[in-house]
């Protein structure tokens, strides 16, 4: 079954602004939100479908793709420019990531008991999450055009192996917090003209986690996190830019007392080439030839981004031709299509002649398919058509 257009999905235009789309989503998450809609599939399906659609239009990248491509534009990359293509999130997950939108305390609670930093049953999760780290990723354009996987080691915050992440050297070590009763919050209430108003934050005792360690670990300090280096496997796919990202959730700086650990955003930066010019899914190649070779026809070889291959040169050849070799090109983001290269060719004229060589012109001069009135409609409108391509 075919997904819905995303837009239609949020109920705005294709040029929404971003707080249009916020506007758009809180109003569809707080329709068809599972607390509203207990047992009701249907209203679960379209609530984590408002989500999807959220995602991906909230993001400039993602969202200029999905206009070029539709969903072929965003699925199937498990977190690539920017994230999440294909999107596919449980309840967990939406409240983890969008709780902003879902409340914030108006009077004290989120709008449905569920957002972020707190448990389904009302209790903050435990820890504090770990922070988002960027990674740069230069990239060759022979990577670039058939895909590849890296290895990279980072260096950052890692799960303390002693604690399991918890902090405390054993399980028993924990005890509620006294101040929260084990909610990792306090509230004050204030009245005004409106009536009371009740505000709520982290709980200064426990500092938000619910309860406190009584023997904190002590390869760690209590905080369930020390410095280490992990080797992380990257899976870049075909097509990717300069200036796209992977999103790998969860890879990041781990949470502090067994919070959620953020993401590791890889950047794609692409290298130049010693032969190659890109153009989207496709590439240019200046290819040098001698005036006998341009006049009489050759075969040569020229490099691509699989080795070297044959091409053709037809007698007769014209400075400037752009020569097609199909399927030379970069496989498209998704397996989108694949880019074409193209030869420009250039005709080398030397500065320079020995003597025999200078009476071997100098024969030709007069000859009547030497002369340049010969020269067709076509090959004279060359320089309009330059103006066409540059202007």
């Amino acid at each position: 079954m075919s997904k819905r257009d995303y837009y239609e999905v949020l109920g705005v235009e294709k040029g929404a602004g971003e707080a249009e789309l916020k506007k758009a989503y809180r109003k569809q998450a707080m329709k068809y939100h599972p607390d509203r809609n207990k047992g009701d599939a249907e209203a679960e399906k379209k609530f984590k479908e408002a989500a999807e659609a959220y995602e991906v239009l909230r993001d400039p990248q993602k969202r200029a793709r999905y206009d070029q491509y539709g969903h072929a534009g965003v699925n199937g990359q498990g977190g690539f420019g920017g994230a999440g293509g294909g999107v596919e999130f449980d309840m967990e997950d939406i409240f983890s990531r969008f709780g902003d939108i879902f409340g914030g305390g108006f009077f004290g609670d989120d709008i449905f008991g569920g957002g972020r930093g707190r448990s389904r049953g009302g209790r903050r999760q435990p820890g504090t999450p770990g922070s988002d780290m960027k990674i740069r990723m230069p990239l060759t354009l022979e990577e670039i055009a058939f895909g590849t996987e890296k290895t990279l080691k980072v260096k950052k915050q890692i799960i303390c192996n002693e604690c399991s992440g918890t902090g405390a050297e054993t399980d028993s070590d924990f005890e509620t917090c006294s101040t929260c009763n084990g909610m990792g919050a306090v509230r004050q209430v204030t009245r005004t003209m409106l009536g009371q108003m009740v505000s709520e934050q982290p709980c200064p005792t426990c500092n938000g986690d619910g309860r406190i360690i009584k023997n904190k670990c002590k390869s760690c300090s209590g905080e369930g996190r020390i410095k280490g280096e992990e080797t992380i496997k990257v899976n870049i796919p075909s097509g990717v830019s300069n200036g796209n990202y992977i999103t790998l959730r969860g890879q990041g700086n781990a949470g502090r007392r067994g919070g959620q650990s953020g993401d590791l955003i890889v950047l794609i930066e692409e290298k130049e080439h010693e032969h190659f010019v890109r153009e989207g899914n496709n590439i240019y190649y200046n290819l040098g030839l001698s005036i006998p070779d341009a006049v009489l026809g050759t075969e040569v070889q020229v490099p691509t981004l699989k080795g070297k291959a044959k091409l053709k040169i037809d007698a007769g050849t014209q400075p400037g031709k752009l020569l097609r070799m199909r399927g030379k090109g970069i496989i498209g983001l998704n397996n989108s299509g694949e880019g074409d290269q193209y030869v420009r060719v250039n005709v080398y004229v030397p500065k320079e002649l020995s003597e025999k060589e200078r009476k071997a012109i100098e024969s030709l001069k007069g000859a009547e398919n030497f002369d340049a009135s010969n020269q067709t409609k076509e090959e004279k409108s060359f320089f309009s058509k330059m103006k066409d391509v540059f202007g």
